[in-house]
């Protein structure tokens, strides 16, 4: 895309990025590319293809830390760049933000016209996991049971899901915290479920809906389900969040009290 291109071009060259985040060119699907120098700005594309959640980079301190980032965005990135905001985790002044809105590259001024933006803008579609989603509600609940027993069963562990979420930027995981020890290190079935329970519990109300989590996992485990189901609930029962971060530590006198037994 020649206007991306002349555009983080013109802010490298003007200084008013140190570092420009995108797609570039694979093998079969865009992957992001890392740009610090004029030369290499040729390499950026940006088209409906780019749904990659490239915010997960902008927390990573050996990557940007003390760098001015230009980065372009997908409908998902966007909504993670917002949380990322509202959580003090980026600064909006050391932040240049594109987007592609109706195939035509749009800068975003500051946090706020992204958040309006995101008010009126339709996800892009999911029909795959919107299948998946209806074919699990209409199960009974121990064959629910079954399906995630026999799915999180497979997981060896590697934690791929949580090294490409936006928003599992904790130094360190309760995974890595053996002191007292949370989760079992190994894989077995009962902790990979405590493993991905606990994950999905801190995602609820901040998740992005993105799928980076399922689409990291080396096996094809569908967790990013949990994630996208969770925000369903969070929605239906809690509204918007709008930055207000984690429900687990968010309160309002006016919560429904029902899972009081």
């Amino acid at each position: 895309m020649d206007n991306l291109i002349s555009k983080a071009k013109e802010l490298l060259a003007n200084g008013d990025i140190d570092l420009f985040i995108g797609y570039e060119k694979g093998t079969r699907l865009p992957r992001p590319v890392f740009i610090s120098s004029l030369e290499d700005t040729g390499k950026l594309i940006f088209d409906d293809r780019c749904t990659g959640n490239l915010s997960v980079y902008l927390t990573r301190k050996d990557l940007v830390g003390g760098k001015r980032v230009g980065i372009t965005a997908s409908y998902y990135a966007l909504k993670s760049i917002s949380q990322l905001y509202d959580e003090n985790q980026i600064k909006e002044d050391s932040l240049k933000v594109f987007g592609l809105i109706d195939n035509s590259l749009k800068q975003f001024g500051n946090i706020e016209e992204i958040k309006e933006y995101l008010k009126t803008a339709t996800p892009p579609a999911k029909q795959t996991d919107d299948e998946l989603v209806s074919q699990i509600d209409a199960m009974t609940m121990q064959e629910r049971w079954e399906f995630w027993t026999n799915e999180l069963s497979k997981c060896f562990k590697c934690y791929a899901c949580r090294a490409a979420c936006p928003m599992c930027y904790c130094t360190k995981c309760i995974v890595e915290v053996n002191r007292p020890q949370w989760v079992q290190p190994w894989a077995a079935t009962a902790s990979n479920m405590e493993w991905q329970i606990n994950r999905v519990m801190h995602m609820a109300g901040r998740c992005s809906d993105c799928g980076s989590c399922g689409a990291a996992c080396p096996l094809g485990l569908p967790v990013h389900i949990l994630t996208h189901k969770m925000a369903a609930l969070v929605k239906e029962h809690f509204g918007e969040q709008d930055g207000k971060g984690n429900v687990l530590s968010t309160f309002k006198p006016e919560d429904k009290e029902t899972f009081i037994l």
